[in-house]
């Protein structure tokens, strides 16, 4: 005879184990079995260089550098979608202002990375990172993209001051700058003199800024500007002009700004970039 209060019991048990293992089934992860992505022996742009790490601005939904902790103010931007995460969304006559840390005020040798989505210029050059000096018309380090810029001939200018003596890094002919998210580094070697830029982690061009070579020493280091040049803020963050009518503002995006104080080899740009790239 059929024992029915067993067979019951059979059958449910058979059951519970059924959604057990369908339950393990659903859980499973194969990317957990996949190995770490790693890029030029990196798994992750946080582990690149981070004694070296001046700066650092996520623009995660904040204006806060994670180096020092302190916050940036804005004046009409907001986020938005970056690269990674949130971003910085520009607009005309927005900006943030942002006090630097001590290993941004100490810079000699450097490298600034940064994430821009922008237009190409239409009203004025558009500043994307500036480190203000109080006293003269361009920043200690003044970082924007020319008049005239488009995607056969984006013009990207750096300007680095030395004891009050203005030096230029001009580089033309960058393809395909605008409208897409693109990365722009640049490097100083304060040994050799060398400037370089790369875009989206391959290098473009290298030269020096005049005859610019030596450590900076910055003096009457203002805030940190990111959306426009120094003077275009309000009120100028320069007693030595104000506004230009061939300035103007980023009115795409911005986003991952980090800030070295040494140059990074190619193959730590590079790295960072494609790192940044797949959110890590």
């Amino acid at each position: 005879m059929i024992d029915m209060k067993k067979t019951k019991i059979y059958v449910i048990a058979l059951a519970l184990l059924g959604v057990g293992v369908s339950s393990c089934r659903k859980e499973f992860n194969p990317k957990s079995y996949a190995p770490p992505l790693v890029i030029n022996g990196f798994t992750s742009s946080s582990d690149i260089e981070k004694a070296n790490l001046a700066a650092y601005y996520s623009f995660n939904g904040n204006l806060t550098d994670s180096v020092s902790g302190t916050a940036g103010e804005a004046t009409g931007t907001s986020f938005t979608k970056g690269e990674v995460g949130q971003g910085l969304q520009g607009a005309l006559n927005g900006y943030v202002l942002a006090d630097p840390g001590p290993k941004v005020k100490a810079l000699n040798s450097f490298t600034i990375s940064e994430w821009v989505n922008t237009p190409p210029p239409s009203t004025g050059i558009i500043g994307i990172f500036s480190l203000a000096r109080t006293d003269q018309f361009w920043g200690n380090i003044e970082i924007f993209i020319e008049n005239g810029s488009d995607n056969t001939n984006g013009k990207v200018r750096v300007h680095i001051d030395k004891g009050g003596s203005d030096y230029t890094y001009a580089v033309d002919g960058v393809l395909n700058l605008f409208n897409v998210w693109k990365n722009i580094t640049v490097t100083y070697d304060s040994v050799t003199g060398a400037c370089a830029l790369y875009v989206n982690g391959s290098k473009v061009n290298t030269g020096t800024a005049g005859n610019l070579k030596g450590d900076l020493n910055f003096t009457n280091i203002g805030k940190l500007v990111f959306g426009t040049v120094q003077f275009n803020t309000d009120p100028s963050q320069t007693s030595a002009t104000g506004k230009q009518d061939w300035a103007s503002y980023l009115t795409g995006q911005m986003d991952e700004v980090r800030i070295y104080d040494k140059v990074l080899s190619d193959n730590e740009i590079g790295a960072l970039v494609a790192l940044q790239g797949r959110g890590k």
